[in-house]
């Protein structure tokens, strides 16, 4: 069964930066795209960044603005995907989440929250 298991969250100051993670683990993750999602409050769930499974590859939102860094790496049974997040703005806050791209897998995580207010 896949699982996800995000981390990394917080509360920042407007400029400030995070950096999430998010463990997955599942056989059906092998060669994979994987992305994180936000779901900000009274908004629908929306994509921030891709990256491909040999991590060469990205896609980013318009909003991202290169204020983004999506990585990953691939173990045999457990894959690692990381969102560098800097000069965050308050419109950035949210609970962000990982989940297989374009289609995402039916179960999501319980994502991580990430306040960005003075």
């Amino acid at each position: 069964q896949v699982q996800f298991v995000e981390s990394g969250g917080g509360l920042v100051q407007p400029g400030g930066s995070l950096r999430l993670s998010c463990a997955n683990s599942g056989a059906i993750l092998h060669g994979s795209t994987m992305a994180w999602y936000r779901r900000a409050p009274g908004k629908e769930r929306e994509f921030v960044a891709a990256v491909y499974w040999h991590g060469t590859r990205t896609s980013y939102a318009e909003f991202v603005e290169a204020r983004f860094t999506i990585s990953r790496t691939n173990g045999r049974n457990t894959n690692t995907v990381y969102l560098q997040m800097d000069n965050l703005k308050p419109e950035d806050t949210a609970v962000y989440y990982c989940n297989t791209y374009p289609r995402p897998q039916r179960n999501w995580g319980q994502g991580t929250q990430v306040t960005v207010s003075s």
